[in-house]
């Protein structure tokens, strides 16, 4: 099994993100495709401590879809599917045979950072396609804001990640909004996380 330090330092807290956007859903079960899933520990976590949602996890690296089959098969957790590959940036009828307006929830930690605009275009394109209505769009990373990086720290980030990718980089939350707009979702929150990262709710309309 992979192992992620800041997987497990930051999954309390987008727990509680989740607990609390998803509290007047949990009478009734829901249906999660979370992209990216990397190591696997966040989907686990989620899976436990919210058992009214069946969480399907997904990746494009065969390693990380192997660490999340063993820490399925670890935890003995029900309500996670087994990992699908999925390569956001694709077309979303390709995204591992799932059909339109199947997903309640939709969630992407640490991706838009690590990914093309071409990535992220794909993620909105998708999740307006997948999610049914009300549904949600929830995602994780350190942002620029109306294109402004702050503070220093940030700045340096986002020169590192373009450093070891020229197509990475901190998504500006001002394009977010016009993809989701553009794809029939709203932004609802941001909501202030740790270390200057920021969780962005979306809502299907």
């Amino acid at each position: 099994m992979l192992l992620s330090p800041r997987a497990e330092r930051n999954w309390e807290d987008l727990c509680l993100v989740l607990e609390e956007v998803l509290e007047d859903q949990s009478p009734r079960q829901l249906f999660a495709l979370e992209l990216g899933s990397g190591t696997g520990q966040h989907v686990i976590r989620f899976a436990q401590k919210m058992p009214f949602v069946t969480w399907q996890p997904s990746d494009i690296k065969e390693e990380s879809r192997e660490s999340i089959m063993e820490y399925i098969a670890a935890t003995h957790v029900k309500n996670v599917l087994q990992p699908v590959h999925l390569d956001a940036s694709a077309a979303w009828e390709e995204w591992a045979a799932l059909s339109r307006n199947s997903c309640d929830i939709i969630i992407a930690i640490n991706l838009l950072q690590y990914s093309s605009f071409k990535t992220a275009q794909g993620v909105f394109t998708g999740s307006g396609q997948l999610l049914r209505q009300n549904g949600l769009l929830i995602t994780y990373a350190v942002y620029a804001i109306n294109g402004t990086i702050t503070p220093s720290c940030n700045e340096h980030l986002d020169a590192e990640l373009r450093q070891m990718n020229p197509e990475w980089g901190l998504p500006d939350v001002d394009v977010l909004r016009q993809l989701a707009y553009g794809n029939g979702l709203r932004m609802e929150r941001m909501i202030e996380m740790e270390e200057y990262y920021k969780c962005l709710i979306f809502r299907k309309l």
